[in-house]
């Protein structure tokens, strides 16, 4: 992240920590199979951009050993705090902004972070600046404008109301500054950043309880901007809600477009 009141999602609420638990459960596995694709082990130094929880950081940890190192960076680091112990170091950083936290990494690595960051070309440039000549880069994001839908078989009013708050939640990130097409641009942008071996790949999750746990703690720790905007009211959100707990919504997230290359 950046430091900027602009960030829509303040990681000091409550329901920041239910959403770092199911992006986690969401995202981890593609992130972990990307990076094991690297051959991560003893020894490796990473730098996690944009930590936000631990679950990125503890298992690189796992993976890099004692002789590892792993730097983990946000501009908020209250909920990593937990993770600070070696190899990991947690820092208090603005990717857009300060210079890289160190040089030399093996992997740099960013989720669901750049989209968000108003410096975004400086903050990709920063991250490979970082990396040792055949060190691995690898950025995910999202990409609302690929599938705008939160319920993609849409046919009725409940499903015609998701979609509604989706969009307006959508706006919203739009008006903070986030880049809702960045996801498509990532092999292109890695590419011209002169990063070798680029390739990329999508993940699409369209129903699980973690969907769900994710739409619940992200509408209601938005609630009062949704309302404040003029585009839903305050019942809306009740019944949106009400409808997510009963558990029979399909609900899909963003596509998560990761991008990997190797700098030369």
């Amino acid at each position: 992240m950046t430091r900027t009141d602009g960030y829509l999602l303040d990681n000091r609420q409550t329901e920041a920590g239910q959403r770092f638990n199911a992006l986690a459960t969401l995202f981890d596995p593609t992130t972990f199979r990307h990076i094991e694709q690297f051959g991560i082990g003893s020894g490796w130094r990473c730098w996690e951009v944009g930590v936000g929880s631990t679950s990125v950081v503890s298992w690189l940890a796992k993976k890099v050993g004692p002789t590892g190192r792993v730097v983990a960076t946000d501009i908020d680091t209250s909920w990593a705090a937990s993770a600070t112990r070696a190899p990991v170091e947690v820092r208090v950083h603005d990717v857009g902004v300060d210079e890289p936290p160190g040089e030399g990494f093996d992997l740099v690595h960013a989720r669901l972070v750049l989209s968000h960051v108003p410096q975004r070309e400086r903050a990709l440039q920063s991250m490979i600046r970082a990396l040792r000549a055949g060190g691995r880069l690898l950025v995910e994001d999202a990409d609302p404008s690929l599938q705008p839908l939160l319920w993609p078989d849409e046919r009725g009013t409940e499903q015609q109301l998701a979609s509604r708050l989706r969009h307006a939640f959508r706006q919203l990130l739009a008006e903070r500054g986030a880049d809702l097409a960045y996801g498509r641009r990532l092999p292109r942008l890695l590419r011209e950043a002169g990063l070798r071996q680029v390739e990329a790949d999508a993940y699409f999750p369209i129903t699980s309880p973690a969907c769900a746990a994710l739409e619940s703690a992200t509408v209601r720790q938005v609630r009062d901007q949704l309302v404040a905007a003029g585009q839903v009211t305050a019942q809306d959100v009740d019944r949106h809600l009400a409808n997510v707990a009963a558990g029979a919504m399909d609900l899909a997230t963003a596509p998560l477009i990761s991008a990997w290359g190797r700098k030369p």
